[in-house]
């Protein structure tokens, strides 16, 4: 027999002993509707044990010559009460009228289109007042049958659980509809959508299955998209779960198994939800089981709804985000937090076998499918930037027409980057598209959008998960997914967490870039040699982008370094970085770079020059509207942190977090202004909150006062006669609009929109908008603020002849654990070349300490570019902490030994 129609037959048997047939004069007694039943009151695991005797042993089945078991279901009658009726419960993959069966003449006729009649009406469904009524039934008589055998032919029934918990009980089913009434209904629901505010979602209350007294604390929730009373089905199931020792747990439980698996074949096949529009209360109602996060229902009925789902079409999947937006956040936390246990919990315990990945697991990846929904719906129901600030944006994006745009130089510009951006716009390669992730576009929002989600982003990355991925075989399914073209087709059919960011922390998705930015590096050098190749030797740039810097005039080589690259050839850009300073004989594995970028940095951000402004109460740098310094300078602060990423090195500089935000397209506004201009933005609000009379009280105009480039003090109109206008209770929230727009924006536009064109200029191909949110690149330029050095004892490996328990090693932490955290930095700077937190903290910096020779008078050295340490094997602790500091204090520049 094969294993099917084996399966089916033992889960028939199974209902069979735990549902019955429905028949009142059964004389099976192997069947739980006889009054000879064998074997009352089994759990679901004896049940199952006994439903796989029975089918060894063919014991009889119920129906078996009309190859039907007769279930009970619930069935609208004209009194109003609930009475059985017989499904068939054979299996069919022609229709989705039932998962194992076609039911019979009376439930058929929910396919039918056009008015419902009386007899269409009697189609198994379930109401409150019917499941309360059968409740109340049950409890009187002491006896869960009826209420177990009700819940078992609803939920294992497509149509019986679509038509369950209308918003409009009077109507058993929703009639049909064409494609084009959908899309009509669809654009009409869409508008409703938008023109919903926000806040609404803060409302509404959420169930507690403790408080068993819940039949009237609820109160209508207008959901969207949906004919569902999602209230009445929250109200239901707090009831339902309020019985003692839960009977109807294990019929729930394995209807909802066995509903998911026929959705899932119906799907393959037939396109059903095209035409009913309640397709979706399916899934609404059964995410809103209080009990998804059990252990029963994580391993059996969860993980197959969640394929499910995934299969579903971008714009039912929209549809469902788009009522999940609606539901107050905590809600839709809970439920977030159950699909985070699945994913965590079959992490933990799965064994996948060799050349098997987490990519392979169905079941986690359905719910990362599910849980995309969700991160969705939590953008589209949260706060997000005003819709002019939106706008604003897009079209600005849409005049830049492009990166070769974008790169144009400024006109009438002068400085030593404008004959660069006219380089690279005419010798500009073609810009590969960036992956729109379609349900965002399905439903018409972006995440840097969204200024407060209803979950929080860190709620949606899962930690288990992160460390259970192979990065490198997921970004090889990540570029099987954004260049098909070029992928084989084993791989492009594969799923890739790289597309699903948002459940990955920053450490791994900084890896899964690390690796394009390598593959690009790669795929550069070798154009380079087929060029050398091609030109017989005769020309042909450097496989590598090659600086040659003197450290006394660091910032002017490296400007006329840079524009030649880009003057020359935009490309080299996107070469690996090699540094070499002059009359210095260190040759450059990451370490040299690091100190580049370092040195740079500091020259650029000198007080003295002028180009920022240093903000003492944030500490922060902005930009100075007032700079003598041209567009190249600025230009080439942008290209050092587009190559700083590039290249993975992190770098000591500190901008507040709207300079991220701008850098990816955003604006800022007058909420940036409390994280950049905190003392401003406090002002403002006062003037915002002020309830006397603004006008009177403060005397403002549109105007503020500004400084020019020569010191001069100046008024600056922030509209059309501004100096004119006096600020009043009416036009307060425009003028404070205004001030931030001029001080974020207009003021440093120029400064701005140049920095902006270096840094794209390195980092046009990455995915970084991709992957990160503005706050995740601060900390790819930043590092980590988790200064543990604990973390880096544990973290450390030794080599040479030390071991953990080496008396040096052990004296060496000591004298760390001491130092203050200035001097733990200069200890980073000379062991790493870097005195910043690597992403994930400094467990993820592999520090190597190696014994270079017994003890002596000799100080450290260190080889950057391997993070390596070089500690000689001294005699004493106090020997040890003088060399040390001495080597740290007094550390510049690389030589050989």
């Amino acid at each position: 027999m094969k294993r099917d129609a084996a399966k089916k037959l033992i889960e028939r048997y199974y209902n069979q002993l735990t549902a019955g047939c429905g028949e009142s004069n059964c004389d099976n007694v192997h069947c739980a509707s006889s009054h000879g039943f064998k074997w009352p009151g089994l759990d679901s695991n004896t049940a199952a044990a006994k439903a796989l005797e029975l089918f060894k042993s063919r014991s009889r089945l119920c129906g078996e010559t009309s190859t039907k078991v007769a279930r009970s279901c619930v069935v609208a009658t004209a009194t109003g009460e609930c009475e059985p009726m017989l499904v068939d419960l054979t299996p069919s993959t022609s229709n989705m009228s039932s998962p194992a069966a076609k039911t019979s003449p009376a439930a058929a006729a929910v396919h039918t289109a056009g008015p419902i009649s009386p007899q269409a009406q009697s189609v198994e469904y379930l109401t409150e007042s019917r499941l309360h009524s059968v409740i109340e039934a049950c409890r009187a008589s002491d006896s869960w049958s009826k209420l177990v055998r009700i819940i078992g032919s609803v939920f294992i029934n497509p149509e019986a659980l679509m038509n369950s918990f209308l918003a409009d009980s009077s109507s058993v089913c929703l009639p049909t509809f064409t494609k084009e009434e959908l899309n009509a209904m669809r654009g009409e629901q869409d508008k409703e959508f938008d023109e919903r505010q926000c806040e609404a979602n803060d409302g509404g209350s959420d169930i507690d299955i403790d408080q068993v007294d819940v039949r009237h604390q609820f109160t209508t929730v207008d959901l969207p998209n949906t004919s569902l009373d999602i209230m009445s089905v929250r109200r239901s199931f707090a009831e339902l779960f309020a019985i003692p020792d839960l009977p109807f747990q294990s019929a729930l439980l394995t209807a909802v198994s066995y509903l998911a698996r026929s959705i899932d074949a119906d799907l393959r096949s037939v396109n059903f939800y095209s035409r009913r529009p309640d397709f979706i209360n399916l899934f609404l109602v059964i995410m809103e089981i209080p009990v998804l996060d059990s252990l029963e229902f994580i391993e059996n009925a969860l993980p197959q709804f969640c394929k499910t789902i995934g299969l579903l079409p971008v714009q039912i999947q929209a549809r469902l985000a788009r009522v999940w937006s609606k539901y107050p956040r905590e809600r839709l936390r809970q439920m977030v937090a159950s699909i985070q246990q699945l994913i965590t919990v079959r992490v933990v315990t799965s064994h996948w076998p060799q050349s098997t990945f987490v990519h392979d697991d169905d079941c986690i990846t359905g719910a990362a499918r599910l849980l995309k929904i969700f991160y969705y719906a939590s953008i589209a129901g949260g706060r997000m930037d005003p819709a002019a600030v939106i706008a604003a944006e897009t079209a600005a994006a849409d005049d830049a027409s492009g990166l070769q745009d974008l790169l144009e130089p400024d006109g009438g510009v002068g400085g030593a980057m404008g004959g660069a951006m006219g380089g690279l716009g005419r010798e500009h390669k073609e810009r590969p598209a960036q992956r729109e992730d379609s349900l965002a576009k399905e439903l018409g929002v972006r995440p840097i959008d969204c200024r407060k989600p209803l979950v929080a982003a860190e709620d949606f990355v899962n930690e288990s998960l992160s460390e259970a991925i192979e990065m490198d075989k997921d970004y090889t399914y990540y570029r099987a997914a954004i260049m098909p073209e070029s992928s084989s087709s084993s791989s492009s059919n594969k799923f890739s967490f790289m597309m699903h960011p948002f459940l990955l922390t920053t450490a791994v998705k900084n890896l899964g870039m690390f690796f394009d930015n390598r593959i690009r590096m790669i795929s550069e050098r070798r154009a380079s040699v087929l060029q050398h190749i091609y030109n017989r030797g005769q020309a042909g740039g450097s496989p590598y982008l090659r600086l040659r810097i003197r450290r006394d005039h660091i910032v002017d080589d490296a400007l006329i370094n840079l524009e030649m690259v880009a003057m020359e050839n935009p490309q080299d850009l996107k070469k690996q970085l090699f540094v070499e300073f002059e009359g210095e004989q260190g040759i450059d594995e990451g370490g040299v770079s690091k100190e580049f970028f370092q040195l740079v940095i500091e020259e650029l951000f000198n007080p003295d020059i002028g180009m920022f402004t240093y903000v003492e109460e944030t500490q922060t740098f902005w930009f100075n509207p007032s700079s003598f310094e041209n567009d190249g300078q600025f230009v080439l602060i942008g290209i050092v942190l587009g190559l700083a990423i590039y290249n993975n090195v992190i770098l000591d500089i500190h901008f507040p977090m709207v300079v991220y935000r701008k850098l990816m397209g955003k604006l800022g506004t007058f909420e940036d202004l409390a994280v950049s201009h905190p003392s401003l933005a406090r002002g403002l609000q006062q003037l915002l909150d002020y309830e006397g009379d603004v006008s009177e009280a403060f005397m403002q105009p549109f105007s503020v006062g500004i400084v020019d480039v020569f010191g001069v003090p100046q008024v600056h109109n922030l509209k059309d006669n501004g100096d004119e206008i006096i600020v009043t209770n009416d036009n307060r929230q425009e003028f404070v609009e205004l001030y931030a727009d001029f001080l974020l924006n207009k003021s440093v536009e120029k400064q701005f929109s140049a920095f902006r064109r270096g840094f794209q200029m390195v980092t046009n191909e990455s995915p970084i908008g991709l992957l990160f949110h503005p706050d995740e690149i601060e900390l790819l330029v930043c590092g980590s603020k988790n200064f543990n050095f604990k973390e880096l004892e544990d973290a450390a490996a030794y080599d040479g002849g030390f071991t953990t328990d080496s008396p040096t090693i052990k004296q060496f932490w000591e004298v760390v654990h001491e130092f203050t955290d200035e001097q733990k930095r200069l200890l980073l700077q000379f062991a790493t070349g870097s005195d910043r937190v690597p992403i994930g903290g400094l467990s993820k910096l592999k520090l190597i300490i190696a014994r270079n020779g017994p003890d002596s008078d000799r100080l450290p050295t260190s080889h950057t570019c391997f993070n390596v340490l070089l500690l000689p094997d001294y005699n004493n602790k106090v020997k040890l902490a003088d060399r040390l500091l001495k080597a740290i204090t007094n550390c510049k520049g690389f030589g050989m030994l």
